[in-house]
């Protein structure tokens, strides 16, 4: 299962997630986010781009000239689209980037509804609590929605995952989970995780 670190905001950590082997670090540019990265990193893109790992730039209903230009300038091997993008939006980006969908869910039933007009323009799926803040929110909502669904692309779970979830994503199954995503539930503070920590969820996950 591949791991993805999401909400960095210093260079300092990104080298330390490449140090422990961590498949992927996110970096928001969703200004309201408290994790925001744009003007943290902005001075910084030459040692960021000097990084081995895949740097996935997180969205969220954000024009599209704004995005290609993230792209280019923190050489991003995938945008994660976390708002209320359209199908054609994602369609436009996946010859650029990987494009990864994201799906709130609320308890929603009808799983594979929600997918189906992202089925072709975009390489992996997301899936995350629905909330307010777009994400971030440290709560969970129920796996087993995602079991009954006949997903049938490579996806990421997210949402309040921590350290003690670790036996909890051992025993779900899916023949499409790829990888599991982690934010608030690591932090020291807003931006800033407990590399301590990461490392022993890897270590754990791994095990």
């Amino acid at each position: 299962m591949k791991i993805k670190v999401c909400g960095i905001t210093t260079v300092e950590q990104l080298q330390t997630l490449q140090e422990l082997g961590v498949d992927y670090a996110g970096m928001i540019f969703y200004d309201k986010s408290k994790r925001f990265a744009g003007d943290k990193l902005e001075d910084e893109r030459p040692l960021v781009n000097a990084l081995d790992i895949a740097r996935v730039g997180v969205f969220v209903n954000t024009e599209m000239d704004v995005v290609q230009k993230a792209i280019q300038d923190y050489s991003l091997t995938a945008v994660q689209l976390h708002g209320d993008e359209t199908d054609a939006f994602c369609l436009d980006l996946m010859d650029k980037v990987q494009v990864i969908k994201v799906f709130r869910v609320a308890g929603q039933k009808d799983i594979d509804g929600l997918v189906a007009p992202f089925q072709e323009v975009c390489h992996y799926f997301l899936f995350d609590t629905d909330t307010a803040a777009y994400g971030g929110s440290g709560q969970q909502f129920d796996w087993r929605v995602l079991e009954c669904a006949g997903i049938n692309k490579p996806f990421f779970l997210s949402g309040g995952i921590g350290l003690e979830d670790v036996e909890k994503l051992k025993t779900f199954h899916h023949p499409y989970l790829y990888a599991v995503d982690v934010n608030s539930r690591f932090e020291i503070a807003p931006g800033i995780k407990d590399m301590n920590k990461v490392a022993h969820f890897i270590k754990q996950l791994n095990a």
